[in-house]
């Protein structure tokens, strides 16, 4: 009644404490009059009420069709507790570890060789100490069974936060349950500077400039107003566009000219130039952390990007 979980009886005890065995062998316990018989044998035990056939549900033909990648599922057993699913819903296998991080110290969950369309269990987590869940290392090799295209091999790092964590449930691939999804197949992209070096100066070359790029100010002001007077005509995308290309300018300069931290300001808003920015980050190797800035500065609407 309180889970959509089904399992098999394994122990009735006095005062109604039952348990039940479910998926993996893992055992949960229960009050009588918490669970709903779904056994013509069951019902001897706890009563002559009427068993409800299960309904037989179509599969949706319109449905779109799994999405293809490496997962973390998080699938609910309980109200509390998850199993956690490594899931390989490509047609190449892998050799993979997963480790949970802390500090300097991991510990390693699973690793082994993962094949197509496949799916291994990890271990169980418990909402009740989400917060306490330590950050994961994921490391990926392409296995190739026959000779083919060497794909390179990738490490992929997951903090859990919980304002994108409970955004992400969603029908689970191979499994078809409901549950959490995380995708965890996306490369990070990585900076070359000494090729950032050559592109920057080529393109003050061709602008007829030194050919030696100006280090970029400690702040970087995003509004619009500061970056153009014609913003009165430009339409939304062609604003986010101009901003970004600022911001993405400036970054560059900075890793390549060896800051430590730059700050770009790009207001409050409606928050879509502040995801833009924190999403583009993420995906870079070359970044210590990021973080919005001290309140009475800039009451959150500035992003400090600490620069490895």
């Amino acid at each position: 009644m309180h889970g959509n979980e089904e399992g098999t009886i394994t122990k009735i005890s006095s005062g109604g404490r039952i348990e039940i065995e479910i998926e993996d062998g893992f055992r949960i316990p229960a009050m009588k009059n918490e669970i709903v018989v779904i056994s013509g044998a069951e019902r001897q035990y706890f009563g002559d009420g009427k068993i409800t056939e299960p309904k037989v549900v179509s599969p949706d033909k319109t449905s779109a069709p799994a999405e293809e990648g490496l997962f973390l599922a998080f699938i609910p057993l309980n109200d509390k507790d998850h199993s956690v699913y490594f899931i390989n819903n490509t047609d190449k296998a892998y050799t993979f570890s997963i480790a949970a991080l802390f500090g300097a110290n991991s510990r390693t969950l699973i690793a082994g060789l993962s094949h197509g369309k496949s799916h291994q269990k990890v271990e169980e987590k418990s909402i009740a100490t989400f917060d306490e869940w330590p950050a994961l290392s994921l490391i990926f090799i392409p296995f190739n069974k026959q000779i083919e295209k060497t794909l390179p091999s990738f490490e992929k790092k997951i903090n859990f936060k919980a304002s994108t964590f409970f955004k992400s449930k969603r029908r689970i691939p191979q499994l078809e349950k409901e549950g959490y999804l995380m995708k965890v197949d996306r490369v990070e992209k990585e900076l070359n500077v000494k090729q950032l070096n050559h592109d920057l100066n080529e393109e003050d070359q061709e602008a007829g400039r030194t050919a030696k790029f100006h280090r970029p100010d400690q702040e970087i002001d995003l509004h619009i107003e500061k970056l153009t007077t014609d913003h009165a005509i430009m339409s939304n995308s062609e604003i986010l566009k101009l901003q970004m290309e600022t911001f993405d300018r400036n970054l560059h300069y900075a890793i390549a000219t060896g800051m430590d931290e730059i700050t770009f300001v790009h207001g409050i808003g409606n928050g879509v130039l502040k995801k833009e920015i924190h999403k583009y980050i993420s995906q870079l190797e070359n970044i210590k952390y990021f973080q919005d800035t001290q309140k009475s500065r800039f009451g959150y609407g500035a992003t400090l990007v600490r620069i490895n």
